[in-house]
């Protein structure tokens, strides 16, 4: 729903909060190396990646000292292989090794998302189908990885409950039936998109009668979803979600659907294996 440009959503506030977590009081093993000391680093990605995060990783530092120079190599949402060199950095040595793991673990957390992405990008190009990311994120990194699924090139979802309408099975219970969920939601007028969540073709024509202008398609199977795009015939947008895979991603795309939402794009993330390596220079 929400598929806004590529604008980078760096909080402040939750940069301090991640260093909090790892720094608490102060960093006991750093204060062993002299406070005048500067040093060197360079960031490697061990495997074949997308980039994405750097200004989370520019603020890491940023916040623990400014005096920290970093020289990127490679563009944020750039194609990496591995063993690439990703940036140097040079300061005082005690506020790159302090900033190491949480700058590299936004990094590589991000990237992971972003490279993912690529992969249902990469499957679902040249078929008219959108590939969308879910709520299904990781806590307290929603807006963060919503930016790395488009940088890996597929869309967004709603960010939150606040800006878009989905009524599922439990609202259609609470409301009593699905015309009675959706008058509702139009009459709320909250001038956000209202989408309707279905579960056989008896519904999804109910949802059409009520209205509806967007319908997710709940475990249909692919004759299903030719069936429902026949029956749509165009009054609203069809997304299908539930047991998308990249093998799949063409076969939904043959069914003329328009969107598929994934949350495997947020939720089943494994870090990209990055490696920084910091020298004592003075």
């Amino acid at each position: 729903m929400n598929n806004s440009t590529l604008v980078t959503p760096v909080d402040l506030d939750e940069i301090d909060r991640f260093l909090r977590e790892d720094v608490g009081g102060g960093d006991l093993t750093a204060l062993i190396v002299p406070d005048t000391a500067r040093a060197e680093a360079t960031v490697i990605t061990r495997e074949a990646m997308v980039l994405c995060g750097r200004p989370w990783f520019d603020a890491v530092f940023a916040r623990l000292d400014p005096a920290v120079r970093i020289g990127w190599q490679v563009e944020e949402g750039a194609v990496v292989a591995a063993g690439a060199l990703l940036c140097r950095l040079d300061g005082p040595a005690r506020a790159l090794l302090t900033g190491e793991r949480t700058a590299l673990n936004l990094l590589q957390s991000l990237s992971a998302t972003a490279t993912l992405a690529r992969e249902y990008a990469k499957a679902a190009a040249g078929t008219g189908l959108t590939v969308l990311d879910t709520r299904k994120t990781l806590p307290g990194l929603r807006r963060a990885q919503k930016y790395a699924v488009r940088c890996g090139g597929c869309g967004n979802h709603r960010l939150g409950l606040y800006d878009g309408i989905l009524i599922k099975e439990n609202h259609i219970l609470a409301a009593g039936s699905i015309a009675l969920a959706v008058r509702k939601a139009v009459e709320l007028d909250a001038g956000v998109p209202i989408e309707v969540e279905v579960e056989s073709l008896d519904e999804l024509a109910q949802a059409l009668a009520a209205g509806a202008n967007r319908v997710l398609l709940d475990n249909f199977t692919f004759a299903m979803m030719r069936e429902a795009v026949a029956i749509s015939a165009g009054r609203a947008k069809l997304e299908v979600s539930g047991n998308v895979s990249l093998e799949n991603i063409p076969a939904i795309a043959a069914t003329g659907v328009d969107y598929v939402s994934v949350g495997a794009l947020t939720k089943n993330v494994r870090a990209v294996d990055l490696s920084m390596r910091v020298v004592l220079v003075e």
